[in-house]
């Protein structure tokens, strides 16, 4: 049986507490993820727990198949792939620190045994099972990026001055922000600070790569630092190009850069994958990752250049997103100090703010963290719904982080307590955090849960090497087959030349690839054709050129076209210039004829109408279709996040109609609530009445007076009258509260019936229960017009 912490859409993060701090029994703290669009902030001083609260909060976005891109400058991110179901002391002993087991007088393996035991009791006993941790472990791709390092999977620090895709620049704004952080990043790289408006290195660089994206073109950084000495355009703005920037000061900001190329690390910094976001939050086969990009090593002005384009790169994949209210993907930032400051305006600061702003239509959450408040603009703090607070270290900090959230919860419209809130924050003990969440009535008092990962502290870069060694040597691999694959080699020695084999001068030749006539040509078989697929079911409507060619070595195959490969149609020269000084393999007898050609052709055209197919992919569940051909993965990807839209807007839907219903026992609850507090009230009176009745007819009694007098026996009447009254109001006391229980029930019995009914209806859109089929579409044969089967020679042969 599940915890009932178990739920899709939302993140077990620990346990409610009451003011003492000790955890409330049975009433989990649980964070709807929704609510991460609106962003979020976690502020706490050294050893109040922060670290362990963002590594869960990442934990429940990984199990719930969130993606998640973080930047890590301290390297602490990296416990996360120190997260082990066998909870085995063997599985901590490389990872625990050498000198914590020297202070505590234990050998290391003394030390990881203790290590383990303390983990697996601490994860018992927040009803964490070691299946809890292979769940994680299952859920996402853990994987630590080092940009201008080998430690970790490379990244270029430099990164990709690519043109951006058409979407972008078809976009104003995205295409004006992909331009400026990109000129900022590059410059921030050589420490210049320079503002978008005024700095003439800023106008100039992002002019160039205007000039040449607008276009459609790519730039390299060699071609980067040549435009800068020759522009491609004379003037910026109105003023002539010598007048804002004289070429003298160009040469020395492309010698700056040229330095940078040139330097012995340059390599380092330039090599990697460049950056591309969706590769980051998903692998190639659509399952959702979790990236640490770890900038630890770099220089302050790498940090700064690398995390500017990061950002940039992010707020341009952001927007090219379709707009949805659940949460798509995460971006989370460790230790934001000197990135987003309230003063001063690094690059990095405008590409944030406007995540901040605008990630949120787009399902886009961002988790910032830090020590200190202050360090945030104060235009970024309005725009976070959501506040984690823990053990703050000055009185300034308290006092920036009320301000703060009496700015957001302006923002917000919704009340603020400060007085509350700053008494609350007064008393917090380690792993206590306060939650201030806009879409809550009130804020919540919670003790962080025991994190599923080893937190052992910053992972060095030797640490990292070891934990990325088999995902290098994989890549590796990978990259070694796919080069290997990407042409047919052709072995054959130089010789003397000689003009090409005499065909029949109808049959059409080709040149295929790059020809080198020091080596000798081969023949081929190739034919080319135009297929048009059409299926109304599926949405398909679309036509294909095809490309493919037989390599000949000697005869011709028994099935003609069953060895063919498709090669792109742009790579077949149809009018080729072939050099009698070259070398010519032997051409087949009979296939290079009018009649051979012929068949060829008819059996080209059997061929390419049992092979050649549209594939479609559908998910009846949630009605969707791919596109043609869209890979598999990215269909999963949107499967992923329409499945997630469909939850949320079912359990929405369900919410409201049990609100009705929630209310209705809401307003008996206090009604029964009043009702107990005025019969306790009544009580006491009563009681007290009763006490002081009999009291007055015992005094009498006591000094002098007659026991059986009149008087007295009035007194003593009225005492019992009293005391039955009081008798009768802790009656009615014990039937309000019976009442109350009884409400009190319904209401829990209410929420375990809603629970029950949404979990069933998330169970029924849990992305791995999704069914997709696979439908192939094969085009007519009336559909299938054949170009040209002929002769072509070649070299090399490129693979499509």
């Amino acid at each position: 049986m599940s915890e009932s912490f178990e739920k899709l859409g939302v993140f077990y993060l620990g346990d409610e507490a009451d003011e003492r701090g000790d955890r409330i029994a049975g009433r989990h703290y649980l964070y709807d993820s929704r609510d991460l669009t609106t962003h979020g902030l976690c502020v706490g001083m050294t050893g109040s727990g922060k670290t362990g609260l963002c590594l869960s909060l990442i934990e429940e976005a990984a199990i719930d198949g969130v993606p998640v891109l973080t930047i890590d400058p301290k390297g602490d991110l990296g416990n996360l792939l120190l997260s082990f179901p066998d909870l085995k002391p063997e599985s901590f002993r490389p990872w625990v620190d050498q000198t914590a087991a020297v202070a505590r007088g234990e050998t290391a393996d003394e030390y990881a045994a203790f290590t383990a035991k303390l983990w697996k009791g601490g994860l018992a006993d927040w009803a964490q099972s070691p299946e809890r941790i292979a769940r994680f472990r299952d859920a996402v791709d853990l994987a630590i990026y080092t940009p201008g390092s080998d430690a970790g999977l490379a990244l270029s620090v430099v990164g990709s001055l690519a043109c951006p895709p058409a979407a972008v620049r078809d976009d104003g704004e995205a295409y004006r922000d992909r331009l400026t952080s990109t000129a900022a990043s590059l410059l921030a790289l050589l420490g210049i600070d320079a503002d978008p408006l005024t700095s003439r290195e800023h106008i100039l660089l992002t002019n160039i790569l205007d000039h040449a994206w607008a276009g459609g073109r790519d730039l390299s950084l060699a071609d980067l630092i040549r435009q800068i000495q020759a522009p491609p355009f004379e003037s910026l703005g109105v003023l002539d190009l010598e007048s804002v920037f004289p070429q003298r000061d160009r040469g020395k900001l492309a010698a700056t850069l040229n330095g940078l190329l040139a330097s012995p690390t340059a390599a380092a910094k330039l090599a990697g994958e460049p950056l591309d976001i969706a590769r980051l939050l998903y692998t190639e086969t659509g399952k959702p990752r979790v990236s640490i990009v770890s900038i630890a090593h770099l220089s302050d002005a790498e940090r700064m250049s690398f995390v500017t384009l990061l950002l940039g790169e992010f707020l341009t994949w952001t927007r090219s997103q379709a707009g949805t209210s659940s949460l798509r993907a995460l971006l989370y930032m460790d230790e934001i100090f000197g990135f987003v400051p309230p003063v001063a305006n690094p690059p990095s600061k405008q590409p944030l703010l406007t995540l901040l702003k605008q990630a949120r239509a787009f399902g886009v959450g961002v988790m910032l963290a830090t020590q200190n408040p202050v360090d945030l603009d104060y235009r970024g703090l309005s725009n976070i719904g959501t506040w984690f607070l823990g053990r703050l270290q000055t009185e300034r900090d308290k006092a920036r982080v009320l301000d703060g959230l009496e700015g957001a919860a302006g923002e917000s419209g919704t009340k603020f307590d400060r007085a509350r809130v700053e008494q609350t924050l007064s008393t917090l003990g380690k792993r206590m955090f306060l939650a201030q969440n806009v879409h809550e009535d009130g804020p919540v008092l919670f003790q962080t849960r025991w994190a599923l990962s080893y937190l052992r502290g910053p992972l060095t870069r030797s640490q990292i090497a070891k934990l990325m060694a088999d995902r290098k040597a994989a890549a590796a691999g990978e990259k070694r087959v796919t080069k290997a694959s990407k042409s047919v080699p052709v072995e054959a020695e130089a010789g003397q030349g000689g003009s090409p084999p005499a065909i029949d001068s109808k049959i059409p030749v080709a040149a295929i690839g790059p020809i080198d006539e020091r080596r000798v040509l081969q023949p081929a078989l190739f034919g080319t054709a135009r297929v048009h697929f059409r299926r109304t079911t599926y949405g398909v409507d679309l036509t294909r050129n095809v490309a493919l060619v037989v390599p000949l070595d000697g005869e011709p195959p028994g099935h003609l076209w069953e060895p063919a490969e498709p090669v792109d149609d742009d790579a077949i020269d149809l009018s080729p210039e072939l050099s009698d000084d070259a070398r010519y393999g032997d051409v087949p007898t009979g296939l290079f004829t009018a009649r051979g050609l012929k068949s060829a052709a008819s059996k080209f055209k059997d061929h390419v109408y049992r092979s050649e197919a549209v594939t479609v992919r559908s998910c009846k569940a949630l009605k969707l279709l791919s596109d043609p051909d869209e890979p598999e993965a990215d269909f999963r990807v949107r499967i992923t996040q329409a499945a997630r839209e469909a939850r949320d807007l079912a359990v929405e839907k369900i919410r409201a109609r049990y609100a009705t219903k929630v209310k209705s026992l809401e307003r008996r609850k206090r009604t029964a609530e009043e009702r107990v507090g005025r019969e306790k009230a009544e009580a006491d009176r009563a009681t007290y009445s009763a006490a002081l009745s009999f009291g007055s007819s015992l005094m009498s009694a006591l000094f002098g007076r007659k026991l059986a007098s009149r008087g007295n026996v009035s007194r003593a009447s009225s005492s019992m009258r009293s005391a039955g009254s009081a008798a009768k109001q802790r009656s009615d006391v014990a039937r309000a509260e019976e009442k109350l229980e009884d409400v009190v029930r319904d209401i829990e019995e209410l929420e375990a019936e809603l629970d029950d009914v949404i979990e069933a209806e998330r169970d029924k859109f849990a992305a791995d229960r999704l069914e997709i089929e696979e439908v192939r579409i094969n085009a007519t044969k009336t559909n299938i017009t054949v170009g040209r089967v002929g002769l072509a020679w070649f070299t090399e042969l490129p693979i499509d």
